[in-house]
């Protein structure tokens, strides 16, 4: 039915077209006048503890929301950076009234939504639960208890998710970006790193929100179906009486232009692909003056759309990539502009002269009528839809107040943007983009580094960690035992014996073996069951199932193995191994992968020792194929405690970090009860629940077909 009503709809313009005459698209359409737009003034009341208060009534639907924006510029964190993004995750875990549990389970049993960040919380709910949805919000606002057990499991979240940056190119990117453009000397540079996380305690949460959780210079944004007299009595009743400090502010540098371009690179070991972003600082602040007008030259460099200058001369024309983008981000402490893109190892340095090609293009010329036309037009579209929202009108409000921009800002809007001329544009670019002082920043291969000399003005790449940091070589600590010696720790830890005879005979014993774990990707409510087998001597499979589906297989016979995963019609993919994966396979089949290394340490280097997290482990690197892997072993217990894998295929490279924690007995034998992995930019925790030595194993779980 919808696609005849597309059709029908297609032959009415048609004739529309033919019956007036053929249109000449030879000429630039002329553009209308700007529409004039009736804004409605929210409604806008002070309380008496400092917090002001935005109404905004609609009443199509029979819902209502809350808003409360923090009045405190951001503050420099320092030694525990990240401390404001971590306190932003605790507040919704509990209060001094209500568990974690009992906050989810009011709030799902009237269906409202409530969320929280370092700068504010947020609710949305039915008007009829209302009330039952401000005892939720006001509890979290004024009695947030951050319970030690929240806190330990927020800061494992975060491990976890810092494991992840090490090998996610767009964070590498952002962080190496921020660092640069603004430095460790203002809040947008700085970055959460293991050691910052672990710098921060529960009551350094505490602190932070008894701080920045205050109605001084605060505002509350109501938004729908609430009359203007019941909202004011909300207001007083529920949140006037809430006292705090006065908010804190501090001005910061507006970002730090270098001296000449400089060239910053975050190596990502085996990658295909190069990450590029061209940034500098603007300054400028929410509401100035040529606000409107540098974000036009934004939207026409690259802001989004095929008719970017970007677009059309890094894809449409070169080749060089499936999208490059321009961002224009304008903030009160702060504003930046950059150009971005992903781009193949052997084209990076073209793409690079491209877009600095494009940079100091829109400084010399002016746009044309027609791409200025048309961008200008998209931008209108694109504000005219946001007017569509209510809750629009209600934030045109709060950054009214909060920038101090003129009452009418946003209501001359369209009429100042149909004003912006080709001259303008030229006069941005002129004023904003020095094409000799930008930051170009690639992460990638370090294949393409002699490359990137020519870009920077003293021919010398500064080179960073995946959190923005000065990148230090690592230097391991001689090893006082072979790797040999540390694969047999490993092993007499596991069997738990006193040496390697006893060891040997014990993991002899072992013909089958069957473990059952529940595996839960994080963030998400999906809860798997994996499965794995072995039999002795090198005979392995992996299961994964969701709710009795079979997801993925991987089944080695000792001979020949498959990769099995479900499809989107309800069959399997199967994926034979290569010659390579078979040899790897058997070089590390066994109940314990080291017990099959022992045999195969001509592949296996002992790279020295390297405190990790405040312990000692013994570092071995091996590589089997296309992968290489680098595990740690502690020193004190022989235990393992890491795992980092990189696979390099045509596709690029896959690095899978693995954390293996709270080793325990299970039938004479020790095995991490915890396994996180993080898998590029996902990651997910695994729970051992059973495992069954010597039991009976049906032969069709090594079969492969």
């Amino acid at each position: 039915m919808k696609m005849k009503n597309i059709f029908i709809g297609m032959a009415v313009a048609l004739t529309s077209v033919f019956s007036y005459g053929q249109i000449d698209r030879s000429k630039a359409p002329v553009p209308g006048a700007a529409p004039e737009i009736n804004i409605a003034d929210p409604v806008v009341f002070d309380l008496d503890n400092g917090m002001k208060v935005i109404l905004s009534t609609n009443n199509k639907i029979p819902k209502v929301s809350f808003n409360l924006v923090m009045g405190s510029d951001p503050r420099l964190e320092g030694q525990k950076a990240g401390l404001s993004e971590m306190a932003g995750s605790l507040l919704l875990s509990g209060t001094e009234n209500r568990t974690k549990d009992q906050l989810d389970e009011e709030k799902d049993f009237i269906g409202a939504y409530l969320s929280a960040s370092s700068s504010g919380i947020y609710l949305s709910v039915l008007t009829k639960h209302m009330d039952k949805g401000l005892d939720l919000m006001t509890d979290v606002m004024k009695n947030a208890s951050f319970p030690e057990s929240e806190f330990e499991r927020i800061k494992k979240q975060f491990e976890s998710s810092l494991f992840s940056t090490k090998s996610d190119a767009s964070s590498m990117m952002s962080n190496a970006m921020y660092k640069a453009v603004f430095s460790d000397e203002h809040p947008y540079g700085e970055v959460m790193t293991e050691e910052t996380l672990n710098n921060i305690k529960r009551q350094d949460v505490i602190d932070f929100y008894n701080k920045q959780f205050t109605p001084a210079g605060s505002y509350l944004v109501i938004v729908g179906d609430i009359e203007v007299e019941q909202a004011k009595k909300i207001a007083n009743e529920r949140f006037a009486d809430w006292e705090g400090g006065v908010p804190y502010e501090k001005e910061y540098n507006h970002g730090i232009k270098p001296n000449g371009n400089r060239v910053i690179f975050v190596e990502k070991p085996g990658a295909v692909q190069s990450v590029i972003s061209i940034a500098f600082p603007v300054d400028i602040t929410p509401g100035h003056e040529d606000h409107i007008q540098l974000s036009v030259l934004n939207k026409l460099l690259g802001g989004g759309g095929f008719g970017t200058r970007l677009m059309q001369n890094l894809r449409e024309d070169k080749a060089y990539t499936y999208g490059a983008y321009s961002s224009l981000n304008i903030n009160r402490k702060g504003s930046l502009l950059s150009a971005t893109g992903n781009f193949r190892n052997e084209v990076t340095d073209s793409a690079i002269v491209q877009f600095l090609y494009e940079f100091t293009r829109i400084t010399e010329g002016l746009p044309t009528e027609e791409e200025l036309e048309l961008n200008k037009a998209s931008m209108a579209g694109s504000f005219a839809r946001t007017l569509e929202s209510p809750r629009t009108i209600a934030n045109f409000a709060l950054n009214t107040y909060r920038n101090n921009l003129p009452s009418d800002y946003y209501q001359t809007y369209l009429k100042k943007l149909s004003k912006v001329s080709d001259a303008d544009i030229l006069r941005m670019g002129k004023k904003y983009i020095t094409p000799n002082n930008l930051n170009i920043i690639v992460v990638g291969n370090k294949e393409v580094l002699e490359s990137l000399k020519q870009f920077d003005a003293d021919g010398e790449i500064e080179i960073l960690d995946a959190f923005g940091n000065p990148a230090e070589e690592i230097n391991y600590a001689p090893a006082d035992i072979s790797k040999t010696e540390v694969f047999e720790n490993y092993l007499m830890a596991v069997t738990k014996t006193s040496s390697m005879k006893k060891a040997e005979k014990k993991l002899g014993k072992i013909k089958t073996l069957k473990k059952e774990a529940t595996v839960i990707p994080d963030g998400t409510p999906m809860e798997l069951k994996m499965t794995t087998y072995f039999q002795a001597p090198n005979t392995n499979a992996t299961k994964m199932e969701f709710n009795g589906m079979v997801l993925q297989q991987e089944i080695f016979n000792g001979t020949e193995g498959i990769t099995k995963a479900m499809n989107q019609t309800g069959g399997s993919d199967i994926t034979k191994y290569t010659e390579e994966e078979i040899i790897a396979k058997k070089k590390t089949s066994a109940a314990f992968s080291e017990y099959s290394l022992l045999c195969n340490t001509e592949d296996v280097e002992l790279l020295g020792i390297e405190n990790k997290d405040g312990v000692d482990h013994y570092v071995v690197q091996y590589k089997l194929g296309e992968t290489t892997t680098t595990a740690y072993y502690s020193k004190e217990t022989g235990l393992k405690s890491y795992t980092n894998s990189l696979e390099v295929t045509e596709e690029g490279p896959q690095s899978i970090t693995t954390i293996h924690s709270e080793y325990t007995d299970y039938k004479g034998y020790l095995f991490p009860k915890k396994t996180s992995q993080v898998v590029e930019s996902m990651s997910m925790t695994s729970t051992l629940n059973a495992v069954e030595v010597n039991g009976k194993i049906d032969a069709k779980v090594f079969e492969i077909k």
